[in-house]
């Protein structure tokens, strides 16, 4: 089917407006052909237009690209996957000095480390950032034992950046602009914010319940973040590294990027995902990984200060979808696009999202009781005459320190299933419990294992 712009102009333009995003930019890549959409401002305070050429800040979609820098890496025989860590990086530590002695490349590729990976720290703007962000690791300690499960883990995919740092003799943005960005011809993409001033360049929003969407009031996160978090690009840059993997890392000259055995290898399943519903149902080294209407597809989510991103790809046709917005409910916009598109383009039909039934599931609520924190956050879940109520704080170096917890409700959908309701949001967050061996619990939330401590 071939693609018309002007339809999907029309359907980013209504559904941003009713999901109250302030700017976006919506990308379709089919075979060869890119269209591509924009819609919006790129900050209410200046009425600035979001245009095809602006840049957005992509989040955590940079984390496939700090993957893709790694089997770089593996391709040269620098690197084995599943060496100790410590062989190419021997000051590293964390807190559990087993994990330290035995950590992988592959596990850290694959969130199964167990590592408590939010941590959030400004160590400057200086080229030392990175390393400077490894050396604090050493207090960190763990979610879960070492491959025991997934939980989403930032601070590995900096350990990767440095990893990456010390074989290549630069910093991680050099190495990324040198070895990807000036490969695949995305010339205003970057990293740091002194680079996105010279383009247009969207500002993150935040809507208070009740209120209008204004600005944030920081542009982007730290320096120390950026192998795990920082580039900005626009959808059109974004469908350009997908199309790299799809076509088994040749770039569009017939230069080789990445061997094919490594972009197959970063598609192929490593873990199995306790929460199925929220992204995906494994992750591979770096794509999260997911089945739908029988067919494989992968792709990455990002989330900066006030800002969304959302890549998806379908390899055996051919398509990839890319949107980046800058505030209101940007993950409906992205439900309700991407499902019209990926069942108009190629019959791909996304789950539905969960939301509670009718009649919430009668179990015992007793067991999901507790105080459950990890690295950044505590979750304090008690039963109430409503049900299930969790109050969340979020500790870490991005959280405001006077900030009241965050009251949240927990459905039960089944045993051990329950769909989480956050103030201001439409749609529902799924919370799945679990146990490992030996018996200790945690709660799944957000693709992180929260374990239960009290």
């Amino acid at each position: 089917m071939a693609l018309d712009q002007a339809h999907w102009q029309e359907r980013l333009a209504l559904l941003a407006d009713k999901h109250g995003v302030p700017g976006a930019q919506f990308a379709v890549l089919q075979g060869e052909e890119i269209v591509e959409t924009a819609y919006g401002v790129l900050n209410v305070r200046t009425g600035a237009t979001v245009t095809p050429e602006a840049l957005f800040q992509i989040g955590s979609i940079t984390k496939v690209w700090t993957a893709t820098l790694v089997m770089q890496l593996v391709d040269e025989g620098l690197v084995d996957l599943d060496a100790p860590l410590i062989t190419y990086l021997p000051d590293f530590r964390v807190e559990d000095a087993e994990v330290t002695r035995t950590v992988t490349t592959r596990h850290l590729l694959a969130h199964t480390s167990g590592i408590d990976g939010d941590l959030f720290l400004d160590t400057g703007r200086g080229d030392d950032a990175v390393e400077k962000y490894v050396a604090a690791c050493a207090d960190l300690g763990q979610n879960h034992p070492l491959g025991a499960t997934m939980s989403y883990c930032n601070s590995g995919y900096t350990v990767l950046g440095r990893l990456v740092e010390v074989f290549r003799g630069q910093t991680w943005d050099t190495v990324l602009r040198e070895r990807l960005l000036v490969p695949l011809g995305l010339d205003s993409a970057g990293t740091l914010p002194e680079e996105a001033l010279l383009y247009a360049a969207a500002c993150g929003h935040m809507t208070p319940p009740g209120e209008e969407a204004r600005p944030v009031p920081a542009w982007g996160i730290f320096r120390s973040a950026g192998p795990a978090g920082l580039i900005h690009a626009t959808a059109r840059q974004t469908l350009a590294f997908a199309k790299l993997h799809l076509d088994g890392g040749l770039a569009p000259d017939g230069t080789r990027i990445l061997s094919e055995k490594s972009a197959a290898a970063m598609r192929r399943p490593e873990v199995e995902v306790p929460d199925k519903y929220t992204l995906g149902s494994h992750w591979g080294l770096g794509w999260i990984l997911m089945t739908w209407s029988g067919q494989e597809v992968f792709g990455h989510d990002g989330a900066t200060l006030g800002q969304g991103g959302y890549l998806r790809v379908v390899p055996h046709a051919g398509i990839a979808l890319c949107l980046l917005a800058n505030g209101g409910q940007s993950r409906d916009l992205f439900d309700n696009l991407f499902r019209e598109a990926l069942e108009e383009l190629c019959g791909v039909q996304m789950p539905a999202m969960l939301e509670p039934p009718a009649e919430p599931a009668e179990i015992d609520l007793t067991p999901y009781v507790g105080h459950y924190a990890r690295e950044g956050v505590e979750i304090d879940i008690e039963q109430t005459d409503a049900g299930l109520i969790g109050r969340m704080r979020n500790t870490g170096g991005l959280a405001d320190p006077n900030a009241d917890p965050t009251e949240i409700s927990l459905t039960p959908i089944e045993p051990d299933l329950f769909v989480a309701g956050l103030p201001g949001q439409t749609s529902w967050i799924p919370a799945v419990f679990f146990e490992l061996d030996g018996g200790q619990r945690y709660l799944h939330l957000g693709a992180r294992a929260t374990p239960r401590r009290g």
